[in-house]
């Protein structure tokens, strides 16, 4: 991929798409398309078709999703399975149509059957029931794979799909109606530091095992397999560590700083009771994490306390 080459990042405002965006910049790529959601409405056909047909990208990084956590999936499910499955449908589509070089596109580890074989392979999809709190997401993202396979399979597309774990770090999403587990906590307890609060609740027993990996750490395997894989099969990107929702809490309580008490409210669903990624395929590859779980809350922490905590949580 030449240093002068046209790159559109789907989902530039986002938290992946943002750092992808941060990657590329510091690896010199200087010429990447970014349109906000405002500019470019990827939910319709024509308007996606024209933005390809006028701008023309040789790489494209679709990163573009709704997300959430629990709550939000959840709760909106049609809209969760509508948005996703439009949204890459469209992108892929006009990829292919306007003969775009090379296309990465990012799923999700909740693909992968609620009671599968820990860690996760690659492999091990559509091998059993999805968790039944994120299925309608899991379902969309699941197409956006199968897609980037067939249309390899019957166009000849370098269309390349990866596999991310849970993710975190600057721009994420701190509203505690849609967000996921982690931003959340840090939410929580940076707010009950600032109020004095003697407390915090928690969602669920705490017992759920769950990996994080920091967002600048995924951007940079984006690259590294945008540059690097052909094949089309998924790949998973994380960091083959994990811990429980419980010990995830008491770190990001120690980083903050809060001395208060946790309470964990079990009435609330704990969702999979296990996601850990196999991640040998890329590490075989050359690739492997450099972002320990303490050091990106820390990172996320001073980020936040940077540009005014206020701007993200409403």
């Amino acid at each position: 991929m030449l240093k002068s080459a046209k790159i559109y990042v789907a989902g530039s405002n986002g938290m992946v798409g943002s750092a992808i965006i941060r990657v590329l910049k510091a690896s010199g790529y200087l010429n990447i398309i970014a349109k906000s959601s405002n500019e470019l409405d990827l939910k319709n056909q024509q308007a996606v078709c024209d933005f390809f047909n006028y701008e023309q990208p040789e790489y494209v990084f679709l990163a573009a999703a709704k997300v959430g956590g629990i709550h939000a999936n959840n709760t909106y499910p049609a809209a969760f399975i509508y948005d996703n499955i439009m949204i890459q449908s469209n992108v892929i589509h006009a990829s292919y149509e306007s003969k775009v070089k090379k296309l990465l596109f990012l799923g999700s580890s909740c693909i992968y059957p609620k009671m599968a074989p820990q860690p996760l392979k690659e492999e091990y999809l559509l091998s059993g029931s999805l968790e039944p709190t994120n299925e309608a997401y899991a379902i969309a993202k699941i197409a956006g794979l199968k897609m980037c396979q067939f249309y390899k399979q019957q166009y000849g597309c370098n269309f390349i799909s990866t596999m991310p774990t849970n993710l975190f770090g600057i721009n994420d999403n701190f509203n505690l109606e849609n967000s996921h587990v982690l931003p959340a906590l840090l939410r929580k307890f940076i707010e009950a530091k600032q109020t004095n609060k003697q407390e915090v609740n928690i969602w669920g027993s705490g017992s759920p095992m769950r990996e994080f990996l920091y967002v600048d750490d995924l951007a940079e395997a984006c690259l590294f397999l945008m540059k690097n894989y052909n094949d089309a099969e998924t790949v998973n990107i994380g960091t083959g560590e994990e811990v429980t929702i419980k010990e995830l809490a008491e770190t990001i309580m120690k980083i903050v700083g809060f001395e208060g008490n946790l309470v964990f409210d079990a009435s609330k669903p704990d969702g999979t009771p296990r996601k850990l990624l196999d991640v040998s395929k890329i590490n075989s590859l050359g690739w492997k994490h450099k972002v320990t779980l303490e050091e990106g809350i820390k990172r996320t922490l001073n980020w936040i306390e940077e540009y005014n905590f206020e701007m993200f949580i409403n």
